[in-house]
């Protein structure tokens, strides 16, 4: 039987989860978390072989939250499961030790064919991400020194901002863009910069000129 955890900030993604893996003979869930840290804690506790783990949370990201999981349970076999197709993004979450990668819109054969292939030992891509990361390969002579996935005009000009020290009712009324949305964007890039906080996406945003 195969133990599995899942860890997203959205509960209707968390319930899906549970509904696709309903009645599987050899997958059983063992427990669900609404953020990274409270995966983290109660990981601890729970006896698992397989996380499946969103990346874009708040507080604690995919990245940060894989890390941390490996360090308390190096034999752990994490699956990211995102919306996410930057291929930045996709190395970055597999060099910090997952070991399959699978976007939010597969079926149920697809997410039960990658718990089952992490869990033997090896990697599994979805083929539309295995598709993507191939190509990043291919055209890795056009691709800048940055190791960051590339940010939106818009997210750009929300960075901008925040490099300005505007807060984000300013950013919202200076963008004509709802609040939320501004908070949506600052939590896109701290997740495709693998920053923890508002801090952090300013160091590594000024350290790779990624403003510009």
């Amino acid at each position: 039987m195969i133990k599995v955890f899942i860890i997203d900030d959205h509960k209707m993604v968390i319930e899906g989860i549970q509904l696709l893996l309903k009645g599987q003979k050899n997958i059983q869930v063992v427990g669900t978390a609404l953020s990274g840290k409270k995966g983290i804690d109660l990981l601890q506790k729970t006896s698992s072989d397989v996380v499946l783990l969103d990346i874009n949370m708040p507080e604690l990201n995919g990245i940060e939250t894989c890390k941390l999981l490996l360090k308390q349970q190096e034999n752990l076999k994490i699956v990211a499961i995102s919306m996410h197709k930057e291929s930045s993004l996709i190395k970055l979450m597999l060099s910090n030790g997952a070991k399959g990668y699978v976007l939010k819109n597969a079926g149920q054969e697809e997410v039960i064919k990658a718990i089952e292939t992490v869990y033997s030992g090896k990697m599994y891509l979805d083929e539309t991400v295995n598709e993507i990361v191939i190509n990043s390969v291919v055209n890795t002579s056009k691709k800048t020194n940055s190791p960051f996935p590339t940010l939106s005009r818009r997210e750009k000009e929300v960075l901008q901002l925040i490099l300005e020290e505007f807060t984000t009712q300013e950013i919202s009324d200076k963008l004509s863009i709802g609040f939320g949305t501004v908070e949506t964007h600052r939590r896109n890039m701290m997740v495709k910069l693998g920053a923890r906080n508002t801090a952090g996406l300013v160091r590594i945003a000024l350290e790779y000129e990624l403003h510009k």
